[in-house]
């Protein structure tokens, strides 16, 4: 099973991202986000960030949880090649990204992601998992 795979949008990325449950899904929508703006295999999982969120639903939680992860990456000049996230009722998640501060001269410059957009958005429970965003470059 692939983990994730883009799609064509305008001006736009798009992105679905597979897993076989809500949380390996998760996961690999951060893994995809981390490979728009650089390739992951170079990433060293050396600094560990955890935070936690709660959504209305898994649209949002999903819509929350990429743009925490483009928070870190912009506030902390960092870059992300693991995540662990854990779900839970009511729609909160809690996750732990690990990776290390950019250096241009070690890791390719891809595109940068300017935000996060609801449209497209979908979070499928089905098997296996799908999740499916749109990034802004």
């Amino acid at each position: 099973m692939k983990k994730f795979e883009y799609f064509e949008v305008t001006a736009d990325i798009g992105f679905k991202a597979y897993g076989k449950n809500l949380n390996e899904a998760f996961e690999n929508a951060g893994l995809a986000i981390f490979n728009i703006i650089s390739d992951t295999n170079y990433i060293n999982p050396t600094k560990e960030i955890s935070f936690e969120i709660t959504s209305e639903d898994n649209v949002s939680m999903l819509y929350d949880y990429l743009e925490e992860l483009l928070f870190y990456h912009e506030v902390e000049f960092m870059l992300f090649s693991e995540f662990s996230v854990e779900i839970s009722e009511g729609f909160s998640l809690k996750a732990t990204i690990m990776g290390e501060e950019i250096d241009w001269d070690k890791h390719e410059r891809k595109s940068e992601i300017k935000a996060i957009t609801f449209h497209k958005m979908e979070v499928l429970e089905t098997n296996p998992v799908k999740l499916q965003a749109i990034v802004d470059l």
